[in-house]
């Protein structure tokens, strides 16, 4: 996929990027691509995939969800920046906190949010269930891709999401039983599943990529 049609795409699916963001995401491209031979932040299969697989994936949250101006998200377990980064490159204006375990690849996703130029990013180098308690329901967005199961990343993460806000997890394939096990454990949260639908990017739908979204009833 070249940038023409990654704008296209996300244009299609309501979207939007200027110039600026475009080059954003084309230095993100060329650095993870650099560093993903050092470290290991995706897959080596998926290195000729990432607009698609990475980057469109992450934005793909925008077609389902409304985020403010000035909204504080978590996202945990970023590995490589996953999905924070490419939010925040197409909301300027949001605040981000990126939270991995991994000193090494939060110190790279530092590296390449830093060079984004973007303002309003924080890198927390913890296990999620053991961050600060200045971040206590602080946050009102929380998002994670492909990290754990649902219930466990719920109860991690609980005390870190304001009593308004929202969970956002990038997931796949079957989650009836994960569903099940939130809604028994936590009958005071609704959860929607919902199958990722990209206007001219099928990989999606083939590949039963879905995002949860959770808050309180």
């Amino acid at each position: 996929m070249e940038f023409t049609e990654f704008w296209t795409i996300l244009s299609t699916n309501n979207i939007i990027l200027d110039v600026n963001q475009i080059e954003q995401f084309k230095r993100f491209e060329n650095e993870l691509k650099y560093w993903n031979n050092k470290v290991n932040l995706i897959s080596r299969k998926d290195e000729d995939n990432i607009l698609e697989r990475h980057f469109i994936h992450s934005l793909s949250i925008l077609k389902y969800i409304d985020l403010p101006k000035k909204v504080r998200c978590l996202d945990f377990g970023t590995g490589g920046g996953f999905p924070g980064i490419p939010l925040k490159i197409a909301m300027p204006d949001i605040f981000m906190t990126l939270c991995d375990s991994i000193k090494k690849k939060l110190k790279i996703a530092e590296i390449f949010a830093l060079h984004t130029g973007l303002k309003n990013f924080n890198f927390e180098c913890s296990r999620v269930e053991e961050l600060d308690k200045k971040y206590y329901k602080r946050f009102d967005f929380i998002f994670a891709r492909a990290v754990a199961k649902t219930n466990l990343l719920v109860e991690w993460t609980l005390p870190f999401l304001k009593n308004n806000g929202k969970f956002v997890f990038l997931k796949g394939g079957a989650l009836e039983e994960e569903i099940a096990e939130v809604q028994k454990k936590h009958p005071n949260l609704n959860v929607e599943e919902i199958q990722i639908d990209m206007l001219d990017c099928p990989w999606f739908k083939n590949e039963e990529k879905k995002i949860i979204i959770i808050n309180k009833k």
